[in-house]
């Protein structure tokens, strides 16, 4: 599934626990093209999500969804299920209980130092230390790599904005009535972060 991630919050169950939830949006899909092994090479399904202006849309798009509604959000998943295009998905695959993945793309967070973005731990906090309690320390030298910094040095940089997976993750409830589901945990993200839902 497709859908749009919300806010947390918390839900009980039974016996009183209490879980921190989140809440995603998960409108029915559309089955856009159905790829299969004779004609593509490979089985999958892609679908669209989401509805959007016509005059948002190029006409490559257009033609590729011609008697389909105009989805914002168009994407593809390998499967061997069948199904035919022009039918819908909606969450009623998902139950209470069921083990799910959650990809998105987290939060960007900008020019990080190596504490924040690596977990550096940072020069000692005594012995006259000063100005270096967040520096990275050596980053080699000439015996290392002929005086050059090795490929893949963990340093200061851009952090944030990945396609993050996060797995395990429990359906804790389904509502049909208003297409959301509950889902266990954090996600990546933030609100408003398209998500994708593997089961």
């Amino acid at each position: 599934m497709l859908g749009i991630k919300g806010r947390m919050t918390q839900v009980f169950d039974d016996k009183g626990a209490v879980s921190a939830v989140t809440v995603i949006t998960a409108p029915a899909m559309t089955v856009t093209q159905v790829k299969t092994s004779e004609k593509d090479g490979y089985q999958a399904v892609q679908v669209g999500s989401g509805s959007r202006k016509e005059s948002r849309v190029s006409n490559p798009v257009k033609g590729h969804l011609k008697d389909l509604p105009l989805a914002r959000h168009i994407r593809e998943f390998r499967t061997t299920d069948a199904h035919e295009r022009g039918a819908k998905i909606d969450i009623s695959s998902f139950a209470e209980g069921d083990i799910v993945a959650v990809s998105a793309i987290s939060k960007g967070k900008g020019f990080q130092g190596v504490v924040k973005r690596h977990g550096f731990h940072g020069g000692p906090r005594s012995h006259g230390q000063k100005n270096k309690e967040r520096a990275p320390g050596s980053i080699g030298g000439g015996g290392r790599a002929g005086g050059r910094v090795v490929k893949g040095m963990r340093m200061a940089g851009r952090m944030g904005g990945d396609r993050i997976t996060v797995k395990n993750l429990k359906v804790m409830k389904v509502d049909p009535a208003t297409n959301t589901l509950l889902i266990s945990g954090a996600i990546p993200g933030r609100p408003g972060t398209l998500v994708e839902i593997r089961g």
